[in-house]
């Protein structure tokens, strides 16, 4: 018996192994599962780094475009609002035809006409308030831009890692589903045999069929993963991306100081800045408009009959007097989008320092979990393995103890790839919430 399984249990052993090298592989070459159950790329499939997976979204996702398309709006009300004067001048002209009764039954058609230019001008500051507010809406629009980037790249990360651990897993229980089966199939003879119990063949066809199982939930999983990553990153329908990347972080983790200074400045937060600053000269602007506009005019004009017309030249100056309306209205409004923006601001700001904290520590627990792992429980779950086999030859154990220890192996090895996942998770939230970069360490 012993003899018969030693090459399985030597199969068994090496599953760590085939399973680094299988993924070294796939990260260095473009093979990746393929779209639907069965888990090979076909060649016509596009196989992304993360770097090249966040340059397709930013030339093609709709958010970030519906953004981007706000930039020609608030240009328009800057370059207004940078005009000499808000208001346009206005040109008026009258002609006047005149019956003249020169005798009895005989009438004089004398023509008259007149031309006048009037401009209405702004005397509290208006225009310079109507300047500056646009200003900062065009400077909290550049920074809302920026923030989409910054989201747009921390959710294709996100989805990219996803697919990366997926793949990760996928392979795993792959080399462990053909391991396993071909272990159920050399039981299931010694059963027909007589040589195990029925108790051992019906445990080793169990695990044959759990883990075919867990590879078939797997694929379904990894199959929806690349559908999302291909609908942000607005590939063609039928093209699902395979991620060739790996799941260890790819920059060193900064300090929460260095991250909560970040924080104060991102992108989200100087753009709730602006438009707070931009509010407050909406309200000046509303508070100048009290004050009533001065309209200046100057006309000419040709009047009179016969010998008699004159050239008649006027100025004008006309101001409405404000008893009645005072802007109530429009002064209320921009206090109460003042008071929200000033709200919006401050609560970013403590939220985003709060997030920042919690997130950086839970990033240190995930570190703490993976080092673990991957320092203490795979070595000893691998000397296990080597143990196991050694009983075995000596006959100490059985089978299915031995099957208990290579799940326990294939456990430890997918308690990694989650904590990796996690601790990559964590990273990409850590990043958006202190405004830090995405993508890939540059060479």
């Amino acid at each position: 018996m012993h003899v018969v399984l030693l090459p399985l249990v030597a199969a068994l052993l090496a599953v760590p192994v085939v399973v680094a090298q299988a993924s070294d592989q796939a990260n260095r070459s473009e093979v990746a599962p393929r779209s639907g159950v069965s888990g090979q790329t076909p060649a016509s499939e596009p196989v992304l780094t993360l770097n090249q997976a966040i340059t397709l979204a930013e030339a093609a996702n709709p958010e970030l475009r519906r953004t981007l398309a706000l930039r020609a709006s608030v240009q328009g009300d800057a370059a207004d609002a940078n005009t000499i004067l808000w208001n346009n001048p206005e040109l008026s002209a009258e002609r006047t035809r005149r019956a003249v009764p020169q005798a009895p039954g005989i009438t004089e058609t004398q023509r008259e006409w007149s031309a006048g230019l009037s401009q209405t001008l702004e005397i509290a500051g208006q225009q310079g308030h109507r300047r500056r507010a646009a200003h900062q809406e065009l400077d909290a629009l550049n920074a809302s831009i920026e923030d989409a980037r910054l989201l747009l790249r921390g959710e294709v990360e996100r989805q990219f890692v996803q697919v990366v651990a997926l793949q990760e897993r996928l392979a795993t229980e792959r080399l462990a589903v053909s391991i396993i089966e071909e272990t159920s199939l050399s039981v299931q003879k010694r059963v027909a045999a007589g040589e195990d119990s029925r108790l051992d063949g019906n445990l080793a066809n169990i695990e044959a069929v759990r883990a075919r199982n867990q590879v078939g939930a797997l694929e379904e999983q990894l199959l929806e993963a690349r559908r999302e990553l291909a609908a942000t990153l607005q590939l063609p329908p039928g093209s699902l991306p395979a991620a060739a990347g790996a799941l260890t972080a790819a920059r060193p983790v900064a300090s929460l100081e260095t991250l909560l200074d970040r924080a104060a400045r991102r992108p989200a937060l100087r753009a709730l800045g602006h438009r707070e600053q931009a509010a407050k000269q909406r309200l000046q602007l509303e508070r100048s408009a009290r004050y009533p506009d001065i309209t200046v005019g100057l006309a000419t004009a040709r009047e009179g009959v016969g010998p008699s017309r004159e050239r008649v030249t006027t100025l004008s100056m006309s101001v409405p007097l404000p008893l009645f309306r005072r802007n109530a209205g429009g002064i209320g409004r921009a206090v109460t989008e003042l008071t929200q923006a000033e709200i919006d601001r401050q609560a970013a700001d403590r939220n985003g320092l709060a997030d920042v904290t919690v997130l950086w520590q839970k990033q240190q627990s995930l570190q703490k979990r993976v080092a673990a792992l991957q320092t203490t429980i795979l070595p000893v779950l691998e000397e296990n393995q080597r143990l196991s086999m050694t009983s075995l030859r000596a006959g100490e154990i059985s089978l299915v103890q031995l099957l208990l220890v290579n799940r326990q192996m294939l456990d430890g090895r997918r308690d990694l790839i989650d904590a990796q996942t996690e601790l990559r998770m964590a990273t990409i939230a850590l990043a958006l919430a202190s405004g830090g970069p995405h993508g890939e360490a540059a060479p």
